[in-house]
């Protein structure tokens, strides 16, 4: 009885092993701007974290023997960029569970002017979020491209819509072809998997939306404007 109750889950190890990698200030703070889906040097996550670049060389070290990040060296640079997809939603995930009055209010302007970007658009990883994201997400249900009564799914006029836009769907390997990501500015779920992943490469690629600043924060153009309009019917004003 007693070896029993003494017994431990052979998982609780890596899952304390896993969490000890994201408690971390610093840490957390790569993560987040890793999201982005870009390569990223370390001098440059760095300068990000506000650390030195011994500091952060540590840091990164861990996470890449981890397996949250990998790595790869041209020249004397060293890139690191999120491990996968499913890196990508565990970070976004749990930043949607930070309770809004617990984030630390802008500074200044120029902080508030970035935040307010972010919430308006950015990217999570390889697909759309913020209101954005949100907004092609409820197009595409209201047009019943998108099911999301039993998970995300295409529906067979979804699949047919990515067609005739243009968009290919590279349904190869084993990642969904459509997923929920919690968004945690809008406190609900985007398009993720291949269908979101391939309408925000093309988004960008097509002039749709640009980034702008430093970070994951994007601008829908007066072409994308017209295109989201014509092809999904989102109004200009949801998107500024």
């Amino acid at each position: 009885m007693l070896e029993d109750m003494t017994s431990r889950d052979p998982q609780a190890a890596e899952l304390a092993r896993l969490a000890s990698l994201v408690a971390d200030e610093t840490r957390a703070s790569c993560l987040l701007a890793l999201l982005d889906g870009r390569a990223w040097t370390a001098s440059e996550l760095a300068r990000h974290a506000g650390v030195a670049a011994s500091t952060l060389s540590e840091h990164l070290g861990k996470m890449v023997a981890g397996g949250l990040l990998t790595e790869e060296r041209q020249g004397r640079h060293r890139y690191v960029r999120l491990a996968d997809a499913r890196v990508a939603q565990l970070v976004e995930e749990l930043a949607s569970h930070v309770a809004p009055g617990s984030v630390v209010r802008p500074r200044n302007l120029r902080e508030s002017s970035a935040g307010s970007a972010m919430a308006r658009g950015r990217t999570c990883y390889d697909h759309l979020a913020g209101r954005l994201g949100i907004a092609v997400t409820d197009a595409m249900t209201s047009r019943e491209l998108l099911r999301q009564d039993m998970g995300f799914a295409l529906t067979e006029a979804g699949l047919k819509w990515f067609g005739d836009a243009g968009i290919a769907l590279d349904r190869k390997g084993r990642r969904p072809l459509a997923r929920a990501c919690l968004d945690w500015t809008e406190r609900r779920p985007h398009l993720a998997g291949i269908a979101g992943a391939a309408f925000c490469r093309h988004a960008l690629d097509a002039g749709w939306c640009v980034r702008i600043g430093s970070e994951r924060a994007v601008k829908v153009t007066g072409a994308g404007e017209r295109a989201l309009g014509e092809l999904l019917g989102i109004e200009s004003r949801t998107l500024r």
